[in-house]
């Protein structure tokens, strides 16, 4: 996500701030249950089409677009749309648990700060190294129970995901945008056409059609959810934080996502937590609280010294 000019340090969020703060971060995280809902109904990638569809119109007609080449929405369109939520739908699908999609789906923390490195020349520093072992960890945990939940097929789709993710926001940051909202709307114009293509091709035009027909009321409400909420509310509201608030203040919120996701599958899905995967999280979610908040703990730890 694009950081605005940094406001001035404060000692915390006001109330009403920080309530909006969590209510991103369980839409955010509760999303993953809507996703394995509506796909019920629809096939992965013309959910995904949908949903990038509906993010795009009527808010292009309200939304400015950003003043960035076209190349860097195009790029970021697909990166996004297929590469991300297309695979991470198919994925979802039959292959891996809401749950633990919307951990591993995290591990663009890394592949972003592989991007920095490769790109900006930044140095690997020891915390990183730290944090990148502890979530590999929980990798490694997640595939070697892999079950009829969650398949190594269904890890790997997710960890290109993520890496999709990754590059999307190396794609962001290079832009040069201060609005991400308006960054996401109009590069959801270049989300649609891959994603109705690659629907047309491996889901066929008689199953778009019978997956049109069948799509009730709670279908229509999840791609409502996708695009509205996880797209246009989500955005709009981090950025009007972060516009208000220190990134380092706000960004740590975004740890609990995956604790909305899995907690939100175990209770409306019932999907199980068995040992193996509270340490598969624990070491995830360490890893990505190293790196979002060693660098805010350090500072404060030399000062003592």
């Amino acid at each position: 996500m694009a950081e605005s000019s940094s406001p001035p340090a404060q000692a915390g969020l006001p109330p009403l701030h920080l309530l909006l703060a969590l209510a991103v971060v369980a839409v955010w995280g509760t999303n993953f249950v809507v996703i394995r809902v509506a796909l019920d109904d629809l096939p992965p990638l013309l959910f995904a089409a949908l949903r990038f569809t509906f993010a795009f119109l009527p808010a292009a007609f309200f939304i400015r677009r950003p003043a960035v080449r076209w190349q860097a929405l195009a790029a970021y369109g697909v990166l996004i749309g297929f590469g991300q939520f297309g695979l991470l739908y198919i994925a979802m699908r039959s292959d891996i648990s809401p749950g633990l999609a919307s951990l591993v789906v995290q591990s663009q923390v890394f592949f972003t700060i592989g991007l920095a490195m490769y790109f900006g020349r930044e140095r690997l520093q020891s915390f990183q190294i730290a944090a990148l072992l502890l979530a590999t960890a929980g990798i490694v945990v997640i595939l070697a129970h892999t079950d009829g939940s969650t398949t190594p097929l269904g890890l790997g789709l997710v960890l290109i995901a993520a890496m999709s993710w990754g590059i999307g926001n190396h794609v962001a940051r290079t832009s040069g945008t201060s609005d991400m909202l308006s960054f996401v709307v109009w590069s959801s114009l270049f989300s649609v056409p891959p994603l109705i293509i690659g629907s047309l091709l491996f889901e066929g035009p008689a199953s778009i059609g019978a997956a049109l027909a069948r799509a009730d009321t709670a279908t229509w409400a999840a791609v409502l959810w996708q695009s509205v909420g996880n797209t246009l509310f989500g955005y709009a509201a981090w950025g009007w934080l972060l516009a208000r608030h220190p990134a380092a203040t706000i960004t740590p919120s975004a740890l609990l996502v995956p604790v909305f996701g899995m907690a939100s599958s175990a209770i409306l899905l019932g999907e199980g937590l068995p040992d193996w995967k509270l340490l598969a999280a624990a070491l995830v979610m360490g890893g990505l609280a190293v790196n979002i908040l060693w660098p805010l703990a350090a500072p404060r730890f030399q000062r003592r010294r």
